[in-house]
């Protein structure tokens, strides 16, 4: 049986291997990029590729076409607000929504963030009303609300920090000193459980649905990145002896859970 089309808007660091997942399991996939060199990575790993980008004025690139003859599109575009502050993100996201709107979609897989639950305290599931708090996540709350009340049915995946080749945070956190939240718990989430949800909703038709993803450990982050700093041979982060008012959140991927599936990649691969 020939399975639908799929487009992925942005091949980054999720949206590449993604899309090379993708077209390992069957799927005709389109893929967009921001760079000219790029697009032969995408022919060479059989994405039919196009040059697309995201405006506050306008749509850079062919959309329409990017966006013809697919079922489902997954938008993988994150707001980058830390490098370009002041950007407007949710601008960007109408006018991709009016492009949509102007096309035979029927399926839009929104990558989000767990952000858009701010600084809650305790179990944080998908039934948990957002928060949001940083500009970031208040732009990303925002761009959800505009496709989940669009006609293609939306799914939201709100995704905890991202870990996998060549990112992890304890690179970043080896390097400070003085850390005063060792006692708040990890939320994280490794690239190749990201891809695996995401198959896994698209398999299973979870649409008009919200799922949190986040690996089911939350260990505190003195003990996690001191741990992960030992195990790549880096300094041992600086923690103060006990946080202060430590946020114990830890999001829990219930929706999905619940349904049957799990993780499969630990934290310290």
């Amino acid at each position: 049986m020939n399975k639908a089309g799929i487009g992925v808007l942005g091949c980054g660091w999720l949206g590449l291997p993604l899309a090379n997942e993708l077209v390992a399991s069957g799927y005709p996939v389109k893929g967009t990029t921001t760079s000219v060199e790029k697009l032969e990575v995408l022919v060479k790993n059989g994405i039919d590729p196009y040059k697309v980008a995201l405006t506050e004025n306008h749509i850079d690139g062919n959309i329409g076409d990017f966006l013809k003859d697919i079922e489902t599109l997954i938008i993988n575009v994150p707001p980058k607000l830390r490098q370009n502050k002041g950007s407007n993100y949710v601008k960007k996201m109408e006018h991709l929504a009016h492009a949509i709107s102007k096309s035979k979609l029927e399926n839009i897989l929104f990558v989000s963030s767990t952000s858009v639950y701010g600084i809650q305290e305790g179990e944080i599931t998908e039934e948990t009303p957002p928060n949001p708090k940083t500009e970031s996540a208040k732009q990303l709350h925002s761009a959800e609300n505009l496709f989940t009340q669009m006609n293609p049915k939306t799914t939201l995946v709100r995704f905890g920090g991202l870990i996998g080749p060549d990112r992890h945070p304890v690179y970043q956190v080896s390097k400070r000193q003085g850390l005063t939240n060792g006692d708040e718990l990890i939320n994280l989430i490794h690239l190749n459980d990201c891809i695996l949800m995401i198959k896994t909703i698209i398999k299973n038709n979870y649409w008009n649905e919200i799922f949190n993803g986040v690996y089911p450990k939350h260990p505190r982050k003195r003990d996690y990145y001191s741990m992960e700093a030992g195990a790549r041979n880096l300094p041992t982060p600086d923690y103060a002896p006990s946080s202060v008012n430590a946020v114990l959140k830890s999001v829990k991927s219930e929706n999905y859970l619940a349904k049957g599936h799990t993780f499969y990649t630990s934290l310290s691969s």
